[in-house]
């Protein structure tokens, strides 16, 4: 079994259009892209920068979450233009690996969309965008007076988001509930986390109207495609991955049993295996 707890791989501060952005780069070799979920940080991505030393892996806390600083526009084209600017500014120029769990996913997508030259290939982790079911906790976000309930920064609210996330409880570790209430305590984080989410859905769930345009877009591009689930989602449902697999017919497609919302956590080394197999045969 792997281990639960979260590593620190190496991590630097860059400007880009005049915000700041937190990376973590570890590794050599092929570029890989990791962009993480809603309201979540680079840490996610650890354990697989740790479980994939040959490709240079490199995480970005996407705008208003983890370290970096929030964009006045949280709309999706507006997310997937700031993940292309922070690949011009850290000189990768070519195209690389895409890897985007849950709303990292629809990131991920948009900028294939956007600019399907710097994407080599795209894999969605229990990506947002293949449904409109989503948790309750989510659809919360648009409801007035609930949302500060639900996003008030206590341990008892950072222990639920955490086991919410895994299958397995016993990844919801101490130190990975500290970190999160860590980060739930950082000035604006309630704010594009409820902007983020309002963006994409509602107490009905997620909008239909930006997933439809964008799967029709993607599913007219040839870029090699993985999408991966896990059994146990109680975030966006495993049942997704027949949507992702009908709508984008030419997609590989892997389902994890047993594992929640998070795989590059709870499944690490057979994550890591699945990708190398996948880019390797590219």
């Amino acid at each position: 079994m792997p281990s639960r707890k979260a590593t620190t791989p190496p991590d630097g501060f860059i400007d880009v259009a005049g915000r700041t952005v937190h990376y973590t780069a570890t590794g050599s070799g092929p570029p890989v892209l990791l962009l993480h979920g809603l309201d979540r940080s680079v840490a996610d991505w650890a354990p697989l920068q740790a479980a994939l030393p040959d490709h240079r892996l490199i995480a970005i806390d996407l705008p208003g979450f983890g370290r970096s600083q929030p964009l006045p526009d949280c709309r999706l084209a507006s997310l997937a233009g700031h993940v292309e600017r922070v690949l011009d500014r850290l000189g990768l120029t070519s195209a690389v690996h895409v890897v985007g769990n849950s709303l990292g996913g629809a990131i991920a997508m948009q900028l294939t969309v956007h600019a399907p030259a710097r994407v080599s290939s795209l894999t969605l982790l229990n990506s947002a965008g293949f449904g409109r079911e989503v948790t309750w906790a989510l659809r919360i976000l648009d409801l007035p007076l609930l949302w500060r309930l639900l996003l008030r920064p206590d341990e008892g609210n950072a222990q639920l988001a955490e086991r919410s996330l895994f299958h397995d409880p016993d990844f919801a570790t101490p130190e990975r509930i500290a970190a999160a209430l860590d980060l739930a305590h950082r000035e604006g984080a309630a704010r594009t986390l409820r902007q983020v989410a309002r963006e994409l859905g509602s107490w009905r769930g997620v909008r239909s109207s930006w997933r439809t345009k964008l799967l029709v877009e993607v599913s007219a591009l040839d870029t090699p495609t993985l999408v991966v689930w896990g059994t146990h989602d109680r975030i966006l449902p495993a049942h997704h991955l027949i949507n992702a697999a009908s709508t984008l017919p030419r997609a590989r497609t892997h389902l994890f049993p047993r594992t929640g919302h998070l795989p590059q956590i709870e499944r690490t080394e057979e994550t890591a295996a699945l990708l190398s197999s996948f880019w390797n045969n590219l």
